[in-house]
């Protein structure tokens, strides 16, 4: 729980709360990915080391010795890598064993789609590219998500509404990221886009995660997204008006409101 505060405010409010065994999983799973996520994005590394690296994760998350896999595959570059990345093995044992097949199958899976995106210069053109790489790195999370529920206490979700839900949190990252994403030399904006365009898509995304977190029944399913979603929103609204980042305070604010 410190390194999920440490690497996330958004998503340890709504972890923190989490009914026992489950929120162990979705802890697993934000870390893991978190990992991934800090050697796709590292500035030290090679775009080569990147890929190698997110296929031996890929590699080591399929085999049956992931922890010896793991840690193999990681320790020549513990001096390089962040302390979330090099306890990936530790956050994989975190997950409860009948929830592992779920966390470590989409882990294995945003590896592997992870160093794709890295070998093609994150390329993004179309549309269709955007839909791709948010799902690679957000979507997928959304389906995981809606398998634990399912997994934790029978709780039925739509599939293709939890894609847009994480789809819809990823691309207020991208627009609140922008200035940094160009001037590291990566562009998630169409060709042709500029912010009103990306702010559409945004909405039409955040507006079927309306639709899917509406559909769950009461419980920690709804409980969490109601979370994340809200200050998804709250965002929008405020890059909308110039502004970036959502206060502390204000965070806090939306939290009380959305939880009673």
């Amino acid at each position: 729980m410190t390194m999920l505060k440490k690497t996330s405010r958004t998503f340890y409010i709504p972890i923190s709360g989490l009914d026992l065994g489950l929120k162990e999983a979705v802890s697993s799973a934000y870390l893991c990915m978190r990992a991934i996520d800090e050697i796709e994005d590292h500035e030290g590394l090679t775009d080569q080391l990147k890929v190698d690296l997110l296929l031996g994760v890929h590699q080591a998350f399929q085999s049956p010795n992931i922890i010896e896999e793991t840690q193999k595959l990681l320790s020549p570059y513990g001096e390089i890598l962040p302390a979330v990345s090099m306890q990936l093995d530790e956050w994989a044992q975190l997950c409860p064993p009948s929830g592992a097949p779920i966390v470590f199958h989409y882990i294995a899976k945003m590896s592997m789609q992870m160093a794709e995106w890295v070998q093609n210069g994150w390329n993004i053109h179309t549309e269709e590219d955007l839909d791709r790489y948010t799902y690679s790195v957000a979507g997928m999370v959304g389906e995981m998500l809606s398998e634990l529920w399912l997994w934790h206490d029978g709780t039925q979700s739509d599939l293709t509404k939890a894609v847009a839900f994480g789809r819809g949190l990823q691309a207020v990252n991208i627009l609140r990221n922008r200035a940094e994403d160009l001037e590291r030399g990566v562009d998630f904006f169409p060709d042709g886009w500029g912010f009103k365009e990306m702010q559409q898509y945004t909405r039409r995304n955040l507006q079927i995660a309306d639709s899917y977190i509406a559909d769950l029944k009461d419980g920690p399913a709804l409980k969490f997204c109601k979370i994340p979603l809200a200050l998804a929103h709250a965002t929008v609204n405020l890059i909308a008006v110039g502004g970036n980042k959502l206060t502390r305070d204000a965070v806090l604010k939306i939290v009380k409101r959305v939880t009673g």
